[in-house]
């Protein structure tokens, strides 16, 4: 790399972004690639190592469109961001940097909330700063235990939260078949050889791993912490919410704190409408024995086309009360029949590659590295 060039990680530029700095960030990835998503207030100038500079862009542009401002510079890998720099440096711009890992690496980026640090419970959420997903780490500081639950594919995240805690990781959870991210809750039970729980339900579904199917009701302890399932069917047939120390719902993608889950991606266009009544019945029947004092703690924050959080910020947590949501949320508000004709009218896109993802948390298909990055790619849409 030029001595003109700094090569910073996506932690770094994350940082740098949250400090609003001074700070031009300059996607080099092709026009399509960066509509589907990018960085927080990225601009696109597509440019290619061997080809440079494409849709009639010329360098006096750039240079015009950089001025004195810092710069740093991000495609798809590292590769024509490298090469973007060192022109540019070459020509007299002396504050470049160049993210190393480009938006392969931002897709694995993370931030740590706690929610719950008083007395022996301990409650993280994990969010994927780029797809929005949410997983958490709940754990008894006092009996140094602590159960994973939507862990990623990037596992070794929850494992460091676990660790930092002081508990050690004693079982894992997914609350369902997910249709926008890979799962790694599989693989981080067999690798610290712990039980891995999944809806009883989910062999209607064809899981071929193996798994501790769970119901409705059960509970799941973490030393003298208490995790209770609740079914909650609608986005999917097996989807198990879990209340914890009866004081947090970590409700999955049945219900977000802007939206609730859509039902097509499992029960397809045609049968749509009936994945919507059960997810009306879960949250107007199911939900009705909940407090509303209970806080809500949902899978995935929506992350829009210019990569922004819906709601909060990374690294502020994502969660509402549910008296709020069933007060201010239009969702809850609707009646059968209107909320039925919402869920299944929906025209958000859906997750890219939803079909072969749901294979391969299945069980179904086995992917090599290059293959479960490329599928991963994007930020989920899962929300009606």
């Amino acid at each position: 790399m030029s001595e003109l060039l700094q090569q910073h990680t996506v932690a770094e530029l994350a940082a740098a972004l949250d400090r609003d700095d001074d700070l031009l960030v300059v996607d080099t990835r092709p026009p399509d690639s960066y509509d589907a998503w990018h960085v927080p207030g990225a601009v696109n100038v597509p440019y290619h190592p061997t080809d440079g500079l494409s849709d009639g862009s010329r360098w006096d542009d750039v240079e015009d469109l950089v001025g004195d401002t810092p710069v740093a510079v991000i495609c798809g890998k590292g590769v024509a961001s490298t090469s973007f720099g060192i022109e540019l440096a070459s020509r007299g711009h002396d504050d470049v940097r160049v993210i190393k890992g480009g938006m392969e690496d931002w897709s694995k980026l993370y931030d740590v909330v706690e929610v719950a640090t008083d007395g022996d419970l301990f409650l993280a959420q994990l969010q994927r700063r780029a797809k929005g997903c949410l997983g958490y780490v709940v754990g008894d500081r006092a009996a140094g235990e602590a159960l994973v639950v939507d862990a990623t594919r990037q596992h070794h995240e929850f494992e460091l939260v676990a660790a930092d805690a002081g508990t050690v990781i004693t079982g894992v959870v997914d609350t369902h078949v997910h249709a926008d991210h890979l799962s790694g809750g599989r693989d981080l039970a067999d690798r610290l050889s712990v039980p891995y729980y999944l809806s009883a339900d989910a062999e209607e579904r064809g899981v071929a791993v193996d798994y501790e199917p769970i119901s409705d009701g059960d509970t799941l302890a973490v030393g003298g912490i208490e995790a209770e399932t609740v079914a909650a069917p609608g986005h999917t047939t097996e989807l198990l919410n879990l209340l914890v120390d009866d004081q947090y719902l970590l409700s999955a993608d049945a219900l977000f704190v802007d939206s609730v889950g859509r039902t097509e991606l499992e029960f397809g266009e045609g049968d749509a409408a009936h994945g919507a009544g059960l997810l009306y019945d879960t949250l107007h029947d199911r939900y009705a024995s909940l407090s509303d004092d209970i806080v809500t703690l949902p899978g995935h924050v929506s992350v829009d086309s210019e990569g922004r959080f819906s709601v909060a910020a990374p690294g502020d947590l994502v969660a509402a009360r549910l008296d709020d949501l069933r007060e201010d949320l239009p969702m809850f508000s609707l009646d059968r029949e209107a909320f039925l004709e919402r869920v299944t009218a929906t025209s958000t896109e859906k997750p890219a590659n939803y079909h072969r993802i749901i294979d391969a948390n299945r069980g179904d298909i086995a992917l090599d590295e290059g293959e479960a990055t490329g599928l991963e790619l994007g930020p989920n849409n899962c929300a009606v």
